[in-house]
């Protein structure tokens, strides 16, 4: 279902309920454990993600991570609005 190497590549499906009926045909949330070798970083107006994953790790598709290394929000956007400057949050070590 997914391209091997995706950080998705091993998450399970949901399981039919007991008449064999599926429930919900997406998969389930991908267990993430906690980060390690973090750097903090303490949001300025103008941050967003995307421009953020370019500066630690010079590709800007890997905003993900950032996103993965900070559970507390919900929604990725909500760590880099401007309301939220000031605010420390985690940039995990780029794999080497």
């Amino acid at each position: 279902m997914f391209q091997k190497g995706s950080r998705y590549e091993k998450t399970e499906k949901f399981a039919p309920s007991s008449d064999g009926t599926t429930v919900f045909a997406g998969i389930r949330p991908r267990a993430m454990g906690p980060a390690t070798g973090v750097v903090e970083h303490v949001v300025k107006a103008g941050d967003r993600l995307d421009l953020l994953a370019r500066h630690y790790y010079n590709d800007d598709r890997l905003w993900w991570r950032i996103v993965d290394a900070n559970p507390d929000f919900l929604y990725g956007g909500d760590m880099v609005l401007e309301a939220m400057e000031g605010l420390v949050i985690l940039i995990p070590k780029a794999k080497e």
